[in-house]
């Protein structure tokens, strides 16, 4: 009864967010200046005559009051009907459909890359020395704050025009995936780090690790069977809000690189104000952001229940 409470509670809490952003989406788009109906004809520049604008706008029904517009939005919304792209002419979720397993692919390789690193990087801090600590804590915070379209422009140049052993965009191998996966990886690596070595920290200096110590487990079997799971957590509860940054850093990483995705799809949906994409982007990626946060919350209650949030 617990868990279905909890679930309940996930269901309720998801639907009022989406509701609210969908809200912003359609009060946002609103106020962009430029008429809607130019860009389902294509555009100020397809130079549609009156007679043309009327029967788009009747179509849509950007001729009714805003309050029906607003009804109109949410229905097709609840009923999963996104609409056609002004641009590309096809159904959003068809488009979507095709896009979404390279960014999905794309930003779950970049995450666990990025708690590989953090993993490393908090564990080699046990044996650091005070300048090597003081060294590593630097490194962490400059990857951390570092931009992604800066660091994609760095390692193209440092990887691909210089030593020339990666392509400079994606080409669709395998070897096209190492600069786009790192671009992302190495600031939430930054940041994932940070959380973790002070809670490692604490963890590998308290009563619990003291007492593994004095029964004669090495520091070693202590960080493994102890420590790491303590100093997980922080960083474990922040995966929901760094998977959703990943999505978002997408958008700069997939222009860079080349790389078909939603983060491309959705930069080319902003500039060609097409409602229909950003909708369905915009709501995907808030849908997946709070199924990840629920993910993540669930595996901190089977970790460590009683530090699990409530």
């Amino acid at each position: 009864m617990g868990m279905l409470r909890w679930a309940a509670g996930r269901l309720a809490g998801a639907t009022v967010v989406l509701w609210l952003v969908a809200t912003a989406i359609f009060i946002g788009v609103r106020l962009i200046p430029g008429d809607p109906a130019e860009a389902i004809m294509g555009g100020p520049g397809s130079q549609a005559s009156p007679e043309a604008l009327a029967a788009a706008r009747a179509e849509y029904g950007l001729d009714e009051p805003v309050f029906v517009q607003y009804q109109m939005f949410l229905g097709k919304l609840i009923r999963l009907d996104f609409g056609t792209s002004y641009a590309l002419r096809d159904p959003v979720l068809e488009i979507m459909g095709e896009v979404l397993p390279q960014t999905i692919s794309l930003s779950l390789l970049a995450l666990m890359t990025a708690w590989v690193f953090a993993l490393c990087f908090a564990a080699a801090s046990l044996r650091a020395t005070r300048f090597g600590a003081l060294l590593g804590n630097s490194v962490e915070i400059i990857a951390a704050a570092v931009p992604h379209f800066w660091l994609g422009a760095v390692l193209i140049m440092l990887f691909s025009s210089t030593l020339g052993w990666l392509p400079a965009v994606d080409n669709g191998s395998a070897a096209g995936l190492i600069l786009p996966v790192l671009t992302l990886a190495l600031p939430l690596a930054g940041f994932l780090t940070q959380l973790m070595r002070d809670s490692l920290s604490t963890a590998m200096s308290s009563q619990f690790s003291l007492a593994a110590r004095a029964r004669g487990e090495s520091r070693l079997q202590v960080f493994w069977r102890h420590g790491l799971r303590h100093a997980a957590l922080p960083a474990l509860s922040m995966t929901g809000w760094a998977f959703s940054s990943l999505l978002s850093g997408a958008v700069v990483v997939e222009a860079v690189f080349a790389r078909p995705g939603l983060g491309r799809a959705l930069l080319s949906a902003v500039l060609s104000r097409d409602i229909p994409m950003v909708t369905g982007i915009a709501l995907f990626a808030a849908a997946i952001y709070m199924a990840v946060m629920a993910l993540t919350e669930g595996i901190e209650k089977v970790i460590h229940p009683a530090g699990a949030r409530s």
